[in-house]
């Protein structure tokens, strides 16, 4: 397209078209977006992000095009919301470089091919560990297709409608290169986003309209609405300015305080992007070397929630299941595993609670009249509860069954026997065979002296029980633990799981003698999240 020769004037055209794109599709990308966690905010992020870069085009005093290409990378990387927009920021940065050095009086193919190479090196680098079927995949094809096209000298528009379609095959075909989007049946939120971005440009380019986008119902499926929370819960972003920052250090420190790490910029102002359960940690990171500003921290368990709310007004209603489950959970990631256990095969209610923290009977009974199923089951996780649970059941406005788990693993064992489609009946009598089947076991600390079993136990000390009995106690947690799993797999067992508690577990050495000693069985770590018990076990 002659005339686009990178004065401001064209740049802010583009950024508009890209911008008019994006909103139209922003709510669509928001209820894909199931990767790396299901918080509902990719359009939002990128559409925020694209605004900030037409504001940098709008105050820009820039006089040559690498000033404008400066100041329009820049207003990215300052403006950069979420993991998509922190990587979109360099795909924006590894362009600009490349055509703010050109002394072309136009953009042609292959200015445009060698702008996106650089789009998508950038990218790339920018990501620790970069994971394909994302938008990675589609700047990387997206950047394949123009210089497979440049040699043949096509127009810039008719360029950008084969990239347009190049786009959308690649996007198509991310959930064969990502199990969680297959799993969901979806594609990649991120990827979209960029698919739209493109799409606007070339309508700028080319004068056609853009078109009308897709109902968001025709991406809704069971498994895209329903996503287990994510392992983090604070999605943290911000902006360190300083002199002389050290990216590679930066992440290093970062790293260890989380996930989907991005630590992006030049030596004078970096953005950051991480998953974590300390945002303070991560912002002193930031103020021990510079001046952090553009603070966001969003609570991503809530945005998942939200996201599952909103998509499910938009589905018709379902006819309610034959029978639910209530379980009585503690720790967040015990509560994610029942929940991923129900997400395919009925409703499920979570009633925080366990050990020191029995719920009511008016607790449960409200979880039970709260599901959308025509009975339900209660799972008490807890001895205590058994009686709370049966007093419920009694006085509940539908059948209630109660299968007496009186822990944790023994209640995720008996959800791997449920399903919705069964009458509570049906449910509670497989359900009460699958705990009856498996062994379980607690690592603990004493809170008193006591004598028990014949086994001596001093405050402070290890105690570990088997199905409630103590069966070792010591000052040594390997021991103990150790002496607890030798009993659960005194019978022939093809399956352990430990749930790690809310205080951590070294399991260092422990995991290799279990290996050594019971080469046959397989073992599963899980973080559990529970408070008091350092570990819970179950064998199966």
């Amino acid at each position: 397209m002659t005339g686009l020769n990178g004065d401001r004037e064209a740049v802010e055209r583009l950024v508009d078209a890209a911008l008019a794109s994006l909103e139209a599709n922003r709510a669509r990308i928001d209820d894909l977006n199931v990767y790396p966690v299901p918080d509902g905010d990719t359009g939002t992020n990128l559409t925020m992000t694209v605004r900030a870069v037409a504001d940098a085009v709008d105050h820009t005093s820039a006089a040559s095009r690498h000033s404008l290409a400066r100041d329009v990378a820049r207003g990215a990387l300052m403006g950069a919301r979420g993991n998509s927009g922190v990587i979109f920021s360099q795909i924006v940065r590894g362009a600009a470089d490349v055509l703010g050095d050109t002394d072309a009086p136009a953009i042609d193919a292959d200015a445009t091919a060698r702008a996106l190479r650089g789009a998508s090196d950038a990218a790339y680098r920018a990501v620790r560990r970069p994971v394909e079927g994302t938008m990675l995949s589609v700047i990387r094809e997206l950047a394949e297709e123009a210089e497979a096209r440049a040699p043949g000298r096509p127009p810039l528009g008719e360029l950008l409608l084969d990239l347009v379609r190049r786009g959308e095959d690649a996007l198509a075909r991310t959930p064969d290169q990502l199990q969680v989007l297959k799993d969901a049946g979806v594609v990649d939120a991120g990827g979209a986003g960029l698919v739209e971005l493109v799409r606007g440009v070339a309508s700028a380019v080319t004068g056609e309209p853009i078109p009308e986008p897709p109902p968001i119902e025709e991406h809704l499926s069971h498994d895209a609405i329903h996503q287990e929370l994510s392992q983090f819960r604070y999605c943290t972003v911000f902006l360190i300015e300083g002199q002389d920052l050290d990216r590679e250090a930066l992440e290093e420190k970062l790293e260890q305080l989380g996930d989907s790490l991005l630590v992006v910029g030049d030596p004078s102002a970096i953005k950051v992007h991480v998953h974590t359960d300390d945002p303070g940690a991560a912002l002193s990171i930031g103020t021990d070397v510079g001046t952090i500003d553009r603070i966001e921290i969003a609570n991503m368990h809530e945005q998942t929630l939200e996201r599952e709310e909103r998509l499910l007004s938009l589905v018709p209603d379902a006819p309610p299941a034959q029978s639910g489950v209530v379980a009585v959970v503690a720790g967040d990631g015990n509560r994610q595993l029942f929940e991923s256990l129900a997400a395919q095969v009925g409703p499920i209610s979570i009633v925080e609670g366990g050990q020191t923290m029995n719920p009511s009977t008016a607790d449960l009974l409200r979880a039970v009249q709260s599901l959308d199923a025509e009975e339900a089951i209660i799972l008490p996780n807890n001895s205590n509860i058994v009686l709370a649970a049966e007093h419920a059941a009694a006085n509940a406005d539908r059948t209630v069954e109660v299968v007496p788990a009186t822990s944790i693993p023994a209640g995720l064992a008996a959800m791997v026997a449920f399903d919705g489609s069964r009458t509570a009946a049906e449910n509670a009598k497989e359900m009460r065979e699958a705990v009856a089947a498996v062994a379980t076991g607690e690592v603990t600390i004493a809170s008193r002296d006591v004598q028990m079993n014949g086994i001596p136990i001093t405050k402070g000390d290890w105690l570990g029980l088997t199905d409630g009995e103590p069966v070792a106690g010591g000052s040594d947690f390997a021991d103990v633990t150790y002496a607890v799993v030798e009993r659960l797999l005194s019978e022939p067992r093809e399956l352990l799981t430990l749930l790690v508690g809310r205080d951590g577990a070294d399991l260092d050495g422990l995991l290799d003698r279990i290996a050594e000693a019971h080469p046959a069985v397989e073992v599963d770590v899980q973080e559990g999240g529970q408070p008091h018990y350092h570990l819970l076990l179950s064998a199966e």
